[in-house]
């Protein structure tokens, strides 16, 4: 696959997930049924293409990728739930200072379970990164029990949040992006939904803003940005994903600005260039390997 085509999903991707906070700060509806929707509505969209496309494929699961199609919707679910959750104890920009800290746990585990090593511009950049986010939660972080609380939910969302991306990259050498976009956001949405139903949460009465905001969520973050980072897995590694993610805190506080009057700080603005100098490095850096085939 050329690299620049690579490249631009990847970043349509960090756009179209930077607009996930905005849509959530308005949902006026509990975390847990907002991130149900969020699945819930997404799974609705892409399961007659996977059902009229790709029945066979399905069919032809075994059972060790069925395992694994699960454990990344169960990863994708808590991601959600815990983020989600955490944004109700804390401020956004340290929940997303947290919940992005994902590449460590990222970089890690591709070096213990893929065998991927981590490049020296590729570590330089996951530093940058990190610092950006350090900054930018730093400035905006009170002290608290419920701060503290809130922390550990986003950090929480980080764990499961590196599980998914590393299980992806797993399953697209072998299976399409729509059978597995399919499969782990409709194992996700019925996670999701059984936890709704068990802690007796409201799943209606809510406004047509909100009803609205969780449509958008579903096809703007979810449908054009998660299906983005699961077409670019099968071509980059889930370290570079992770760290070009990063973004998203840096788009968010631009959107925040524009659409809920929010301006930045100094702190923003100066952990946003560090945050964009580490994506720099990462997604640039080289790596040789075989190609794996498009899909």
């Amino acid at each position: 696959m050329d690299r620049r085509t690579t490249y631009f999903v990847l970043f349509s991707g960090v756009i179209a997930v930077s607009f996930a906070a905005i849509f959530i700060r308005w949902a006026e509806a509990p975390a847990s049924v907002i991130a149900f929707y969020r699945m819930g509505l997404a799974s609705i969209v892409w399961f007659p293409l996977v059902w009229l496309r790709h029945r066979s494929e399905f069919q032809a699961l075994s059972r060790r990728q069925a395992v694994w199609l699960m454990a990344g919707g169960t990863c994708l679910a808590l991601h959600f739930l815990l983020w989600i959750q955490s944004m109700d104890y804390t401020s956004v920009a340290s929940s997303v200072f947290f919940v992005t800290t994902q590449p460590i746990f990222v970089a890690a585990a591709s070096i213990w379970l893929l065998r991927e090593p981590v490049t020296r511009r590729l570590a330089a950049g996951i530093v940058l990164s990190l610092a950006g986010t350090v900054i930018i939660g730093v400035g905006d972080f009170s002290p608290g029990e419920t701060q503290f609380f809130g922390n550990l939910l986003g950090i929480g969302g980080a764990v499961m949040a590196a599980g998914y991306l590393l299980i992806g990259r797993l399953l697209r050498q072998t299976l399409s992006l729509q059978l597995y976009a399919g499969c782990v956001y409709g194992i996700s949405a019925a996670i999701l939904l059984a936890f709704v139903l068990i802690t007796m949460q409201p799943l209606t009465g809510f406004t047509h803003f909100t009803w609205l905001n969780l449509l958008l969520l579903a096809l703007v973050p979810t449908l054009i940005g998660h299906t983005s980072f699961n077409w670019v897995l099968k071509y980059l590694p889930p370290a570079v994903v992770s760290v070009a993610i990063l973004g998203e805190p840096i788009g968010a506080t631009f959107l925040a600005y524009w659409l809920l009057n929010e301006p930045p700080g100094f702190h923003t603005l100066s952990g946003g260039l560090l945050i964009i100098s580490g994506i720099y490095l990462a997604v640039t850096h080289r790596r040789a390997g075989k190609r794996p085939r498009p899909d």
